[in-house]
């Protein structure tokens, strides 16, 4: 079924946001990666799918995205980066006028603000609350990113529409980090076990693991066996790779004083001032 006049997502309830996505076959979430590569994105899919892009998403779109789009905005503690940032016209001007369908704030946490209508210069939005979400299960001393927790509700509302992941490989490239605020290996362990129940997909399939053709070779050892014996030697493995970290900070300490003390030399004039000041 193809969306010809959709309700623009952004003004809907929550309760309300099952039903209009369910008009649509696909939603392919699409993350900020070297990965994605939106043109062949957009030629995978029918017309009838939505596409989610999430804050920065000038990180992957360098032309106006002509096919039904939202953007997800991450409600951050001083607000969306987006709005602090003031970038809101250059991400909105990344899609067309024509099939998108507006800006949703959504926060996972209470510490997190969301922005106002006139933050998004009156651009379609509206604010989505799912503060507290994924508290029950998330590592505490980390907060989730947006696209997984985003992924994870929407494999829980029951929809008919199939839920697509793009470019989350959770990995750093050249160009973009990995904010350590968040718990990149978890997710990819969490979503890879969402995609083996079928309850989402990864565009271009998951690769086979060669655990699940040791499984196959050796029946006399268990799932579980393999798995334990899997995480011993991870974890020994990243022991001894922070052991070298350490050692590697340590070595450069004295690099890092030289960086700093020549950073205190600069004169006022070539400092970045505050905005505002």
């Amino acid at each position: 079924m193809i969306n010809n006049s959709p309700k623009p997502l952004a003004f809907l309830q929550q309760d309300e946001w099952t039903k209009r996505i369910s008009e649509y076959a696909h939603i392919v979430l699409v993350a900020n990666s070297d990965a994605v590569n939106v043109d062949e994105l957009r030629a995978a899919y029918p017309e009838s799918t939505l596409f989610a892009f999430f804050n920065r998403a000038d990180k992957v779109l360098k032309a106006p995205f002509d096919a039904p789009a939202v953007l997800i905005s991450r409600a951050q503690p001083k607000g969306a980066n987006i709005v602090y940032r003031e970038e809101v016209s250059k991400i909105i001007n990344l899609f067309s006028s024509r099939s998108f369908l507006g800006i949703v704030n959504v926060r996972y946490s209470h510490s997190e603000r969301l922005n106002t209508k006139a933050d998004y210069h009156n651009a379609l939005s509206g604010q989505f609350d799912l503060s507290g979400y994924c508290d029950a299960f998330y590592p505490r001393d980390r907060v989730p990113t947006s696209g997984f927790a985003f992924a994870l509700w929407l494999s829980e509302q029951a929809i008919p529409t199939k839920i697509v992941l793009a470019g989350f490989t959770g990995q750093r490239s050249d160009k973009w980090r990995v904010v350590s605020a968040h718990d990149w290996t978890f997710e990819q362990i969490f979503l890879r076990l969402m995609v083996k129940q079928g309850k989402i997909a990864m565009h271009g399939g998951m690769a086979h693991s060669g655990y699940e053709v040791l499984l196959e070779r050796f029946p006399e050892f268990s799932a579980t066996q393999i798995s334990a014996t899997v995480a011993e030697v991870l974890s020994s493995r990243l022991n001894a790779t922070e052991k070298q970290v350490d050692k590697l900070i340590s070595l450069t300490g004295a690099f890092r004083w030289f960086d700093t003390s020549l950073r205190g030399l600069r004169p006022s004039f070539l400092r970045k001032k505050p905005k505002g000041k």
